[in-house]
């Protein structure tokens, strides 16, 4: 705008009710972007301040996170019942690890990358290929691609990826509670793993498996409160958001 305008100024008035009225008309129409062609009175209303060439932008995409949550959430969940014991490491595990904890993923993180939320692009995408690589260790060698990883180099990738989540966690003290206790308890989990291989203690890799499977089920929860609470339009299931 060339012009400002100051609160109480009726032309900042106008264009409050003009803003207030072309969302309204976006969210009606399910677009994002649309030509205003000059037919709000608010044209005339503030002179030459705002011309027919202006184009106004509202974003009524979805929201990509819950499909993110559960991707994270149903993988981590099948891992980690292996982990604690309840059936082999097998192509269930690969194919989720691929198709729904990886690629899933990776597309969640493009489409916050769209959307301008720096973190959710940052996590998602980073766990989507955390899961690609992880296939990749377990599958390479059995292609013979490259040696199967020895013990110090497996502690070192879990132990990196520990790092890596309590960096995220600090994050999420500007966000919510839900997504605290997911990301405290993937940087437990990771150390645990990294311990359970340090150690060789079966009975500890067990408790991490347990340790995982919470650590899943918070994902899941927090994905289906974000879906609930935005179809009923008010907090069905609680996130705990922080004060600004």
């Amino acid at each position: 705008m060339a012009e400002q305008t100051k609160q109480g100024d009726p032309k900042a008035t106008g264009l409050n009710s003009f803003i207030d009225e072309t969302r309204e008309r976006f969210a009606k129409a399910g677009t994002g972007v649309t030509d205003l062609e000059g037919s709000h009175a608010v044209f005339h209303d503030l002179g030459d301040g705002v011309t027919r060439a202006e184009i106004a932008v509202s974003d009524t995409t979805a929201n990509p996170a819950p499909l993110g949550l559960f991707a994270f959430g149903l993988t981590t969940v099948l891992l980690n019942l292996h982990n604690a014991g309840y059936y082999p490491l097998d192509s269930m595990i690969l194919a989720m690890g691929i198709f729904y904890g990886g690629i899933a993923q990776v597309i969640v993180g493009i489409m916050e990358w769209k959307k301008k939320n720096t973190f959710a692009t940052l996590a998602f995408t980073s766990y989507g290929f955390f899961w690609l690589t992880l296939v990749g260790l377990i599958v390479m060698p059995k292609l013979g691609w490259a040696a199967k990883p020895g013990d110090p180099a497996m502690i070192s990738f879990l132990v990196v990826w520990g790092l890596f989540s309590a960096l995220l966690f600090i994050c999420t003290f500007k966000i919510n509670r839900a997504l605290q206790f997911v990301f405290a308890s993937v940087t437990i989990l990771f150390f645990m793993l990294a311990y359970a291989d340090y150690t060789g203690d079966a009975g500890f890799k067990i408790m991490a498996g347990y340790e995982g499977i919470i650590c899943a089920l918070s994902a899941m929860y927090t994905g289906i409160a974000q879906v609930l609470n935005e179809m009923h339009g008010k907090t069905v299931l609680p996130l705990g958001p922080m004060k600004k």
